[in-house]
């Protein structure tokens, strides 16, 4: 019900926009979140967005996240990537408002980022 796309290989100092499509779902209703796993490392919260904004402290200045209500949709900008941006990206839908991955309902599939130096 979640299908993010966009991601792909970026020399370090570019941007990528992710997108996360979402059916089955009355998407308005959900506080989307962007979440993030690098390579042997447990998976981070990125960015949420619902009725407000919330940002992990690593994505604020770098990172934006937005979402088309018509649409169904949510997006993340990464700007000014670095080497440790990479990672799999998986966006994730929740009927409320938390940063725990474990309280998300839906996940999408993940999709690759590569930052290269």
């Amino acid at each position: 019900q979640l299908q993010a796309s966009g991601g792909g290989w970026v020399q370090a100092g570019g941007s990528l926009r992710l997108s996360c499509a979402a059916s089955g779902l009355t998407f308005s209703s959900y506080s989307m979140a962007w979440f993030r796993q690098p390579p042997g490392k447990e998976r981070e919260f990125i960015a949420r967005i619902g009725n407000s904004l919330y940002y992990a402290n690593f994505a604020k200045d770098r990172f934006l996240v937005s979402r088309d209500e018509g649409a169904n949709m949510v997006f993340l900008q990464m700007n000014s990537l670095k080497p440790e941006d990479t990672g799999v990206y998986y966006c994730a839908a929740v009927r409320g408002i938390t940063i725990t991955a474990s309280e998300y309902e839906y996940w999408g599939q993940g999709t690759l980022v590569t930052v290269s130096s």
